[in-house]
């Protein structure tokens, strides 16, 4: 055998494209499933299947023809009762398929940490019809957030002043789930000071954190994240307590972004991911191994460093206005003139309104500086609509 291990990559976004990169470069072979052709992490494969990855024979099938010595999920509406029984069945699911299980809905996994694990929440309650949400909000009072238990990258998420806002938000929701569950979570909004996610490493040699990425969102989607953000040495001792008590509880081994809000020195779980973040992009130029090297180590169970750092840096979205099927780029070198920037463009083959297509990347002696260079590299890069 030429190769050190066989992945099979279900999901191949962005992330899992630059996953597919790292394990390589140490020897994986890689086969990088989607439901649709031509995804980011085909790209740069050694082979690529196309399915639903809800669709139980599908990939059954899949895993069954490639034999894989790591099945790795890159998104969550995956048919994690097939996982499961492939674990029975011997193979390894990344990190577990407990945690795909648990992870794949905003109601298993936080219930886990609310309930069974004892993690600080925000006050929260779901719903299946509006007027179960409307209920839910009575409960948590208002502002609250409502957001589907299962979406892609944050989206269908809300945040409701009122009540006259609960219909729209529950409508938002329901058009952007994924899988087949209609049902939401209603939590009570915490008026945060700042919300990180804490990229958590569990490996062979126990659980490595990386320095905290700050992150500022709408839409519910990532917009802009920056490495390390400021905490207090007990916030951050909370945080890694508490990333390290549910990264322990899921099992396995593989890289977790475990987001918290802070308001002062409190420190709120608010998600869990058993995969690298989208915020997590900034660390493909501010740690010497990216959030993906470290999640490549963990699955083949090589070292990964008891201590990492940080250099500051900070990452930008470039984002897609409308549908097409035609894509081309423009201000590249407009936007790598930019101080102490670099870009990576996914080259997805379709786009739509606020789809992430690309991220600006930038590095400078403070965070403030880098996500001013970010963010003014991101706005240089002009998306070409051919149709």
């Amino acid at each position: 055998m030429s190769h050190t291990a066989t992945i099979l990559l279900l999901g191949s976004g962005e992330l899992g494209r630059e996953f597919v990169i790292s394990a390589k470069r140490l020897g994986a072979y890689v086969v990088a499933c989607d439901a649709y052709d031509n995804a980011p992490a085909m790209q740069v494969s050694d082979a690529h299947e196309v399915f639903s990855m809800l669709d139980a024979e599908a990939l059954r099938r899949a895993v069954e023809t490639r034999r894989p010595d790591y099945i790795v999920p890159e998104i969550e509406a995956i048919r994690t009762e097939v996982l499961a029984e492939l674990e029975q069945e011997g193979f390894t699911v990344v990190p577990s398929a407990r945690a795909a299980q648990l992870t794949m809905n905003r109601d298993a996994i936080r219930d886990l940490a609310a309930h069974d694990l004892g993690l600080t929440t925000s006050a929260y309650r779901y719903a299946k019809n509006l007027e179960e949400v409307r209920a839910a909000a009575a409960h948590t009072g208002f502002p609250c957030v409502v957001k589907p238990v299962m979406s892609s990258s944050g989206k269908g998420q809300t945040t409701v002043r009122d009540e006259a806002g609960l219909e729209a938000a529950w409508d938002y929701a329901v058009a952007n789930m994924r899988g087949d569950r209609s049902r939401v979570i209603v939590e009570q909004f915490v008026a945060f000071d700042y919300e990180i996610t804490l990229l958590t490493v569990r490996h062979k040699g126990g659980v490595t954190f990386c320095p905290p990425i700050g992150h500022r969102q709408e839409r519910g989607d990532y917009q802009e994240s920056w490495q390390p953000i400021a905490m207090s040495d007990a916030a951050l001792a909370s945080a890694q307590d508490m990333a390290r008590t549910i990264v322990d509880d899921l099992g396995g081994y593989g890289l977790f972004g475990v987001e918290f809000f802070a308001k002062g020195e409190e420190v709120i779980f608010s998600e869990l991911s058993p995969r690298p973040h989208d915020t997590g992009m900034v660390t493909l130029v501010s740690q010497n191994l990216t959030e993906f090297d470290l999640h490549a180590r963990a699955v083949l169970g090589l070292p990964v460093p008891a201590e990492l750092r940080a250099r500051p840096a900070a990452s930008a979205v470039i984002l897609a206005e409308r549908n097409s099927e035609s894509l081309s780029y423009e201000g590249l070198a407009e936007a790598l003139a930019e101080p102490g920037t670099d870009l990576r463009i996914f080259a997805k083959p379709t786009s739509r309104p606020y789809r992430r297509m690309g991220v600006a990347l930038a590095t400078a002696g403070d965070t403030d500086t880098a996500r001013a260079h970010a963010r003014a590299a991101a706005d240089k890069v002009r998306i070409v609509y051919g149709d």
